[in-house]
């Protein structure tokens, strides 16, 4: 599906389809996460099933209110370790499938929220 950006000087999901996503016409087809203010980072996670906290310590110093967690085809939730320390933070997650998440984190980015999509492809 192709998604159209609100804002020009901002990041946003522009496509997504199995296996990949596209953000701001670039295309991904590993993990990655995404500001809508810095940009797109390659996520170095395992699978989802191989998910630990650390994998979601770099989110802390990027102190978004909400990251918005696509967890591939399916929607799959964490266990609750790995977001324990976000949750110490006021750091909210949603979990959501991949394609759910695009959606949502495009409509949070241009509302302007401080938010992050976390995307397992």
């Amino acid at each position: 599906m192709k998604l159209l950006p609100d804002a020009a000087n901002r990041y946003s999901i522009s496509g997504y389809g199995p296996g990949w996503i596209s953000v701001n016409g670039e295309r991904f087809t590993r993990p990655v996460f995404v500001n809508p203010e810095s940009g797109t980072t390659l996520w170095e996670c395992p699978t989802f099933e191989q998910l630990l906290p650390e994998h979601f310590e770099v989110f802390a110093n990027l102190k978004p209110e909400l990251i918005v967690f696509g967890s591939g085809e399916l929607m799959r939730f964490l266990h609750p370790r790995c977001l324990q320390n976000l949750y110490a933070l006021r750091i909210g997650v949603e979990t959501m499938d991949t394609q759910a998440a695009c959606r949502t984190f495009n409509f949070l980015a241009a509302e302007g929220r401080r938010v992050i999509a976390a995307l397992l492809v």
